[in-house]
């Protein structure tokens, strides 16, 4: 006889497990403004040529998503977003269906090209709202080297509402932020070890104060609460970890001070069902993943999350902002 299997979670929730609430028919674009300056630095590129490069990685994309095929994608996509676009195509592939929080708008409101003249260098470019009303996305383009094609790192979904520092305009250029940038509230990668450190711990990590409160982290204590529910229900438990990726960062210095960070903080949520049950795969995207895999008692879901910060000025008396992200399940297997 079969073993009973742990109640399922709804759909509803496993949906918010995978990314924010994002999309919102009066949603309140976010704003991006920008400001003039006098450096004498020039940008590497100009607006004409952004948007060459990204039409070319749109096109690469749109080529991967009509096939269903993630194979095409190296040639145009690396870092955390080929993780997350491999992943949307193999679920694709069993579904039939594209996720609609893959699309891509080929329309920009604006895009931020560095000065810097050195490698790698990134350009971070924001859409305008997706044809359903979704919101913005920020794209991080990033060369490796003088004689590589522009890629796309990393993708965020702007929360709604969600307030961008100023940046220089296209024709002035903007400056490259690192990792280790100082007269901040905290240096970009000690923010983004911190905001890990408060989505796995919550109200109870040591450096919750230090962040306003976001609309992934909302979701995400949702969730849990709600998993919670009919985990107890079974006697069951569960966890969820999360891991900062090393140098999986890109920065951008914004006009007024202060520094946009994105970043990959990688996670494990593993469910464990009471005595005597499965833990089986909870919503269609966790079934494509897990595909023919042998139920246990236990079930780990690996999530790739990339998440997009504000750190301000040290001196502006402000807490770090998130001000979007992206979650997917990259992989499901039984433990």
């Amino acid at each position: 006889m079969r073993k009973p299997t742990i109640v399922r979670i709804a759909a509803a929730a496993l949906t918010v497990a995978m990314l924010p609430a994002l999309a919102a028919c009066n949603e309140t674009v976010p704003k991006v403004t920008a400001t003039t300056s006098s450096s004498t630095t020039s940008p590497v590129m100009t607006e004409a040529q952004e948007k060459k490069i990204r039409s070319k990685i749109l096109d690469v994309l749109k080529q991967a998503d009509d096939s269903k095929d993630a194979n095409a994608l190296a040639e145009r996509v690396e870092g955390p977003e080929l993780d997350v676009r491999s992943s949307q195509l193999t679920i694709a592939q069993a579904t039939g269906n594209l996720d609609p929080h893959a699309t891509i708008p080929d329309k920009i409101s604006q895009t931020v090209i560095p000065t810097d003249s050195s490698w790698p260098r990134s350009i971070f470019t924001i859409t305008t709202t997706t044809d359903d009303q979704q919101s913005q996305r920020l794209l991080v383009l990033n060369q490796d080297s003088a004689r590589s094609n522009y890629k796309l790192w990393g993708l965020v979904r702007l929360f709604q509402g969600a307030q961008l520092p100023a940046f220089e305009i296209p024709k002035l250029g903007s400056k490259m932020g690192d990792a280790d940038d100082s007269g901040l509230v905290s240096t970009p990668a000690d923010a983004v070890a911190h905001y890990a450190d408060v989505l796995q711990n919550g109200s109870g990590s040591q450096y919750a104060g230090d962040f306003n409160d976001d609309q992934l982290r909302s979701d995400l204590a949702t969730l849990t609460a709600t998993v919670q529910k009919g985990i107890e229900a079974n006697a069951g438990t569960q966890t969820q970890t999360f891991a900062v990726q090393p140098d999986q960062i890109k920065v951008m210095r914004a006009a007024g001070g202060g520094d946009l960070v994105v970043a990959q903080i990688n996670s494990e949520w593993t469910r464990t069902a009471g005595e005597g049950r499965e833990s089986l795969p909870a919503s269609d995207a966790e079934k494509a993943l897990f595909g023919g895999g042998t139920a246990t008692s236990s079930m780990k879901v690996t999530y790739v999350n990339v998440v997009a910060l504000f750190v301000p000025k040290s001196d502006s008396g402000e807490k770090i902002q998130a001000v979007g992200a992206e979650r997917q399940p990259v992989k499901v297997e039984a433990q």
